[in-house]
């Protein structure tokens, strides 16, 4: 198949994005597929072919790419395109898109996990990987999924929605409890996550995420060993644990060598496994998403697992999570590639039927 392999765009995870999609794209011309990786922002403006050998580029417009210590300056990225419009969409990406037999979403974070790319390619009525536009939109915001995890009665750290200004400020350092953890609610890769201990903490951290936005949800921080369990299919995989190296598993730790150490399977024991298994399988489906998830959790001091949120693009690369509970089960990163194609072209059928 003609796949475009959509990455990049302009989110906080860009970098994290572009790792990904550069090895889902090796991934699946190893498969034989004619894939090439399409910076969502960028663009084709380094392309000097014509439009219609594109798929023949030699190795898929691949580049590499590494992920920085800290986040991509995202006004830098914005002065490095020639094209200066406000548009997300970088020059020939609907063009090359409706050209393909499939979109593999590698995108991460607000530019392509939030939904707006999936409504925009079933206007189009071009395939793509993982899940519908609605339940992508509804799991990217964490205020609603927490209100999805109180309805569906999924164990979940008390919380409160908060939408605030500068001028806020000192009356919600009064009004909220510490320690506390405080999240933008479109966050991911915990950029734009604060886990304050004292009120002086409280107050920097809220005037820290303004950066990010002025949308939060404020939680009863709760201290516990990280895990994560994939879904993929109608089945959970095997939990992986992550240790990191310093205290909080923060950007820096989660994508430079030696930040954590991941385990997978998790040594815990399987009615914990299977506890944790049936909460993302149920969080998975009562926000109607498909194909495949990553739902993390921290497993507190008596053995009880506590649901932070569900990843509707999660990293891809070949030793992210999910990759290595397919592999823990005997799943190939090339399979696990193939297998997500394979599934979101029933997923769109049945979405048309």
């Amino acid at each position: 198949m003609k796949i475009v392999v959509l990455a990049g765009g302009l989110s906080t995870e860009r970098n994290v994005s572009l790792v990904s999609g550069t090895g889902v794209c090796r991934a699946l011309r190893e498969k034989g597929h004619q894939a090439i990786l399409v910076d969502m922002f960028m663009g084709l403006e380094q392309y000097e072919g014509d439009l219609k050998d594109i798929f023949d580029a030699p190795d898929g417009l691949c580049s590499d790419v590494r992920v920085e210590s800290t986040a991509p300056d995202l006004e830098a990225v914005r002065r490095s395109r020639k094209d200066q419009s406000p548009s997300i969409l970088g020059k020939d990406v609907l063009t090359v898109c409706t050209m393909a037999d499939m979109v593999f979403l590698a995108l991460h974070g607000a530019c392509g996990e939030d939904g707006r790319m999936q409504a925009t390619l079933d206007l189009l009525g071009v395939p793509y990987t993982g899940s519908g536009y609605i339940g992508s939109g509804m799991a990217m915001d964490k205020s609603i999924t927490k209100r999805f995890l109180d309805a569906e009665h999924i164990r979940s750290a008390p919380w409160r929605d908060v939408i605030y200004c500068e001028e806020d400020i000192p009356r919600l350092v009064e009004e909220l409890e510490v320690p506390c953890a405080v999240k933008i609610v479109n966050g991911g890769s915990s950029i734009g996550v604060e886990l304050p201990d004292t009120k002086e903490e409280l107050e920097k951290a809220l005037r820290n995420i303004l950066r990010y936005g002025n949308h939060v949800i404020v939680e009863k921080k709760i201290k516990g060993r990280e895990l994560t369990v994939a879904v993929l299919g109608d089945t959970y995989l095997p939990a992986v644990e992550i240790v990191p190296a310093s205290d909080y598993f923060d950007y820096e730790a989660k994508y430079q060598s030696g930040g954590a150490k991941e385990v997978c399977p998790a040594p815990i024991d399987d009615a914990v496994w299977h506890e944790m298994g049936e909460m993302a399988l149920r969080l998975h489906r009562a926000l109607g998403l498909s194909v495949y998830s990553r739902t993390d959790f921290l497993l507190d001091e008596e053995g009880r697992p506590w649901c932070l949120e569900v990843n509707t693009l999660p990293g891809m690369t070949s030793t992210s999570l999910v990759p290595q509970e397919a592999a823990a089960v005997g799943i190939s990163y090339g399979d696990l590639c193939e297998t997500v194609v394979q599934e979101s072209l029933k997923a769109r059928k049945a979405e048309r039927e």
